[in-house]
């Protein structure tokens, strides 16, 4: 390594006077942690020092050249820099969030590769940024004037990263909002805010959207961000498809805010698709979203602060209630029950807080405190087959927290940072009663309706809390055949994991429903039930968990400029997560008795471990005595990447990659083993419904007493004993992976920048849940039916969780950027993706009953993306201070991934059920096109007010996601897909939102 002179010194910062309408971005400069920072590198004269300045803050940054005139710049926040070497070699550039970027500093001024910035008395006209093309990644930067001017929907930050090639950002009829990269699990994304994961390890993806309509964090504290869709360095963890790495706003030396108001209701939208059907009428809805950000100084120079409030007010549409089964069975429901048919809404109310403290300390410390704070409630699970009187109430809370010291070394730069959390997701029951579910005759999988209340298995309790400690270094002054950035990492992780679920509130009474079609049964909905199911508790358990997830992660990453055109990106990974409810677990004893006791037919298998084995169940594999689980250590993930720029001036670059990442198994499906087993489930019949013979704990004759809750049904129980459904884990579980690889060439043409790329992914050992009854000769399938009645006895079924899920994805990404510029006044970005998606599962399905094993699922084309997709945004300057964007998106309709058997089209029973991707109708799967218009209005010097309109929808398209099928008859397959015209959407009718903001 090269000895240098000590001159990586951090003077006080100067505020850079600017007018506010044109400059609020840079006067909350966001401050970004170091998986945020940009590096610059490039070439300047030998033993020449670097300077960068940042013209809004004054925070100025010093290196040496090395030996052959190469440096380095690490850890720059996101801004706008004057960087000079000497004498005639200063040049003005704005670096991006994430990313390493090139500069040369020759010995006579040249004309910035990005733009001047020019200081005209309070005007500020910044200069565009260098776009990052050195880089082995396939991401794209989302910049903070997309996300204060493009058509929006949710004010989530994240919509904005649909405008990427390989990502998808869906809201649902209920307002649930997702992100997806590929064709994989949205589980599979994380999101690093300011350095840190936010991973939910109860259910993937972003803490605390889970059912959620609300935000991760607040939008008015979000600056730029970056979204990576494969072949990320390895300092990402816990992620198996898009990275995204996002920054917060920090104060600065003056005073700087904004208050804004967002509003929607029914009269400003037009009908949905559910709120068209016959007899049906518009209900009535608003949306009001509100909040507030204010930034400053604490101690000129030294220390500032940031805080911002952001909240939501909704009453929006969920799907219609429709009932299931087939189409016009709703005629033969009780009258009361059919006016809760049609359009349902859905309250929802967010609280979201965010607040920072920056302090500069001597020369080369800094100090960061930041805090989130969230808190919801919402009425969820509602529509569809399911009342507004059956819907569970959602709340969600989370708060977080992050103190972070960067040490400024004489050529490393080391962060040290320690965090907090505590999530919770904890949905109870929006009615506490009986819940009634309306069946298709006598048959309780094909339900009809839920009404009345939700079922005690919706109330749980679902957490995560505990701190981290987590270190990086970065070395710049490396050199060997070429000069290197190395960065390494480790971090550990101690987290409390909450999985509690079921109660003994809520049994189930189920009623036959007869639409003509059930033989013996009186047509219409018969007025005693057929069966009712409820929980007790077992003595001694309980249906909650808490364990203690020990994590930790080790990396080392080296980005080489072996050449000035060749860059190489090196780097592996290792990581370790201990789960001791999992590895400590041991199978309750009554448990292994039934599973090693006498089989369903004792004249055919002798026991039902027999049973399973001519099944292809080895029950070893499943029996955990405490001592033979462990955790997985073979989580080693290189990541190799490299960049060739063709003739070495950036305008034209190949650039590929290979890697591994891993992502997590989620402890949702993890701790079910024990939280299954603690109530006993039991399941009553009525003979006077059903004709069965009494028989005590099983059949009995009706009385209405029963409807008086669990107390008077606990009578009908002869013995509460552990006689629940039975989940149990392989032994020799691991890690959730993908392989990813790519290839592709980023061009600059004039002023736009594009880039083309082919990229693989496949992903492997998903979890997944499949049946592990069996007949008594080992069959899965008899007479087209499942085993369901053969559990082990005195159990409920048994549910077997392994890895096995597999998708394999091939996409083309092309994109075409010319970015905004207040000079030009306008900018435009386009993002293609052609897919290619097959897998033995789609979508977020980590169930499959369907076929005896995994393995048995055919690899069919994907629900999960469509094969043609586009995004297309634009922003314009017009006259008067009014700003012109708009959003397109087209899709193709992504195919329909069912489960057909001899049930669903007539064939005889030798067919077994399988899996088939079946074409939706239609061109086009999403067809929207959104619209936005603001004026800026200069009150006074310092204030701004800002109008703006937001067309969602502009054509008021239909986009209809809900789809009949005809599988055919006769014993034909011929399906016949067709919409549901008053079903559920992809996207919202046309609705119009106003909104107001004060800058000041």
């Amino acid at each position: 390594m090269k000895n240098r002179k000590p001159r990586n010194i951090r003077p006080t910062r100067k505020l850079l006077t600017c007018a506010l309408a044109s400059c609020l971005t840079l006067s909350m400069a966001p401050a970004f942690a170091q998986s945020s920072n940009a590096t610059l590198r490039g070439k300047a004269p030998v033993g020449a020092e670097v300077t960068a300045k940042n013209t809004a803050t004054g925070a100025t940054r010093r290196v040496m050249t090395n030996a052959d005139g190469s440096y380095s710049l690490v850890g720059l926040p996101p801004g706008t820099y004057q960087v000079d070497a000497g004498p005639g070699t200063q040049q003005t550039v704005t670096l991006s969030v994430a990313t390493s970027v090139s500069l040369d500093l020759g010995g006579t001024a040249a004309a910035p590769a990005a733009g001047d910035a020019t200081t005209l008395d309070t005007v500020t006209v910044v200069a565009p940024p260098l776009t990052e093309v050195k880089t082995s990644e396939v991401g794209t930067n989302v910049s903070l004037k997309q996300i204060n001017t493009v058509p929006q929907l949710t004010r989530n930050f994240l919509e904005f990263a649909d405008t990427v090639p390989g990502m998808q950002f869906t809201t649902d009829g209920s307002g649930h909002s997702d992100i997806r990269g590929g064709a994989q699990t949205t589980s599979a994304v994380n999101v690093y805010i300011d350095g840190v994961g936010q991973k939910s390890y109860l259910f993937g993806g972003v803490s605390g959207q889970q059912q959620s309509a609300g935000n991760p964090f607040p939008q008015l504290a979000t600056g730029e961000y970056k979204v990576i869709t494969s072949n990320y360095k390895a300092e990402f963890d816990q992620v198996g498809s898009a990275a995204i790495v996002a920054a917060t706003k920090s104060g600065t030396n003056e005073f700087h805010g904004e208050v804004f108001g967002r509003h929607t209701d029914s009269g400003w939208r037009t009908e949905t698709a559910g709120e068209r059907a016959p007899g049906k009428e518009k209900q009535k809805t608003h949306q009001n979203e509100y909040g507030f950000a204010l930034g400053g100084p604490i101690i000129q120079d030294k220390m500032h602060f940031f805080f911002s409030y952001e909240g939501k007010g909704f009453v929006i549409p969920a799907d219609p209630i429709v009932p299931g089964t087939n189409v016009g069975i709703g005629q033969y429901l009780p009258a009361e029950v059919q006016d809760k048919l049609g359009p349902v809404t859905r309250p929802f109310q967010e609280d979201l807080y965010f607040g920072k403290i920056d302090w500069e300390i001597g020369d080369n410390d800094k100090l960061e405190f930041s805090a989130k704070v969230r808190d919801e409630d919402s009425r969820d699970s509602v529509g569809g087959i399911t009342t507004a009187d059956a819907a569970k109430l959602n709340k969600n809370t989370e708060e977080r927290y992050d103190l972070n010291w960067e040490h400024y070394g004489e050529s490393y730069l080391n962060e040290l940072r320690v965090t907090y959390e505590d999530v919770l997701f904890n949905p109870t029951a929006y009615t506490i009663g009986n819940q009634s579910v309306y069946t298709l005759g006598l048959d309780q999988n094909r339900v009809v309706l839920f009404d009345d209340a939700t079922s005690g298995l919706a109330i749980q309790r679902k957490g995560q809390k505990g701190p981290a400690i987590q270190n990086d270094i970065t070395f710049n002054g490396f050199e060997w055949n070429g000069d290197h950035v190395i960065k390494a990492g480790i971090k550990y992780k101690e987290v409390d994991l909450t999985q509690s679920e079921n109660s003994t509130s809520n049994p189930s009474f189920y009623y036959a429903v007869n639409d003509g079609t059930q033989a013996g049964l009186p047509i219409g909905t018969s007025s005693i039930p057929y069966q009712v199911r409820f929980n007790l508790p077992f003595a001694g358990a309980t249906p909650s968990v808490t364990t203690k997830s020990k994590q930790i992660g080790l990396y080392i990453q080296d980005d080489w400029n072996v050449t000035d055109k060749l860059q190489l990106n090196l780097g592996v990974r290792w990581d370790y997560e201990e789960i001791p409810s999992y590895t400590d677990f041991v199978t309750p004893p009554e448990v292994v008795a039934a599973l090693t006791g006498p089989g369903t037919n004792p004249a055919i298998t002798a026991t039902y471990a027999e049973q399973l084995a001519l099944g292809g169940i080895d029950l070893d594999d499943y029996i955990s005595n405490g001592n033979n689980r462990k955790s997985d250590k073979n989580n080693w993930a290189p990541r190799l990447g490299f960049s060739y720029d063709l003739n070495g001036d950036e305008q034209h670059v190949i650039f590929g990659g290979a890697g591994r990442s891993y992502d997590r198994n989620l402890y949702d499906y993890m701790g079910l083993e024990q939280v299954k087993s603690a109530l006993s489930g039991y399941t009553i019949r009525f003979s006077d419904t059903t004709g069965c013979t009494p028989t005590p704990g099983s059949c009995v004759a009706w009385n209405p007493n029963y409807l008086n809750g669990t107390d008077q049904l606990a009578g009908l129980v002869t013995s509460n004993v552990r006689n629940g459904e039975i989940d149990l884990l392989n032994n020799d579980l691991v890690t959730p992976y993908s392989d990813q690889f790519s290839l592709g060439m980023r061009n600059k043409v004039g002023e736009w920048n594009t880039s083309a790329t082919v990229a693989y992914i496949h992903s492997k050992e998903g979890f997944v849940f499949t049946l592990g009854n069996r007949y008594p000769n080992g069959d899965f399938f008899q007479g087209g039916s499942q085993p369901w009645g053969h559990s082990p006895p005195g159990f409920g079924a048994l549910i077997i969780g392994n890895n096995g899920i597999e998708t394999k994805t091939t996409q083309l990404l092309l994109s075409a950027d010319k970015p905004y510029t207040k000079e030009s006044g306008w900018g435009v970005s386009a993002a293609y993706t052609f897919s290619h998606a097959t897998g033995n599962r789609g979508g977020d399905e980590h169930y499959a009953f369907d076929a005896a094993r995994i393995e048995d699922y055919a690899f069919i084309d994907l629900k999960a993306v469509p094969k043609h997709r586009l995004v297309v945004t634009g922003i314009y300057d017009l006259p008067w201070n009014i700003t012109a964007s708009a959003k397109l998106t087209l899709a193709t309709p992504a195919p329909l991934n069912e489960i057909v058997g001899f049930y669903n089209y007539g064939a005889p029973n030798t067919v077994l059920p399988r899996a088939v991707a079946v074409d939706a109708p239609g061109t086009f799967g999403v067809k929207q096109l959104d619209l936005s218009l603001s004026k800026d209005m200069l009150v006074t010097e310092n204030v701004t007010v800002q109008v703006r309109g937001d067309l969602i929808n502009v054509t008021d398209a239909d986009n209809l996601s809900s789809y009949n099928i005809n599988w055919g008859s006769g014993g034909v397959y011929s399906p016949d897909v067709s919409f549901n015209q008053y079903g559920s959407q992809y996207t919202p009718p046309r609705t119009l939102f106003m909104s107001v903001r004060v800058i000041w």
